[in-house]
């Protein structure tokens, strides 16, 4: 069974490498295509070596529920990208930084890190502090920090991680 596990995360990693790879070589020269799949093999079979194949460096789990993830987290960057820059043409006193400590339910460490991460690209917001039960977010508004308290993030992060 471990074999198994262990096998359909290095497939994993193999197939998450030759995409990465794919979708930044737009030369399909056969030659390319070679070097392409030697270096994706030789990653993975260092990787494997190195016994760093395992369900939280490639987390199998997520796979199928991180494009819709991602679809919600683009329109929420888009949409504090947009509310940023409002309030730096609009060169108001709406901005006010504010610190707060928000709960953190997530019960994995992939998904503490998904979370904090998730929050440090959206604009206007960044995670100073995390611990397994809170982090410390720093905020341009306090409309940011009551978006995070009502807990749509925390909850897609949840969903997404099982």
């Amino acid at each position: 069974m471990a074999k198994q596990i262990f096998a359909r995360h290095t497939v994993s990693v193999i197939f998450t490498l030759a995409v990465i790879w794919g979708a930044n070589s737009w030369n399909w020269d056969p030659l390319l295509i070679a070097f392409g799949v030697l270096s994706v093999l030789l990653v993975a079979w260092i990787c494997h070596r190195m016994d760093v194949i395992d369900h939280e460096s490639q987390p199998f789990h997520l796979t199928l529920r991180l494009p819709a993830y991602y679809a919600w987290l683009i329109k929420q960057i888009v949409l504090s990208n947009i509310d940023v820059v409002k309030r730096v043409w609009r060169s108001d006193s709406s901005s006010s930084a504010v610190l707060a400590r928000l709960p953190v339910e997530q019960s994995t460490d992939v998904g503490r890190v998904i979370y904090a991460n998730s929050v440090n690209l959206t604009p206007g917001t960044l995670v100073v502090e995390l611990s397994n039960t809170q982090m410390l977010v720093h905020a341009l508004t306090q409309e940011s920090i009551t978006e995070l308290q009502q807990g749509e993030m925390s909850r897609k992060v949840t969903e997404l991680e099982g």
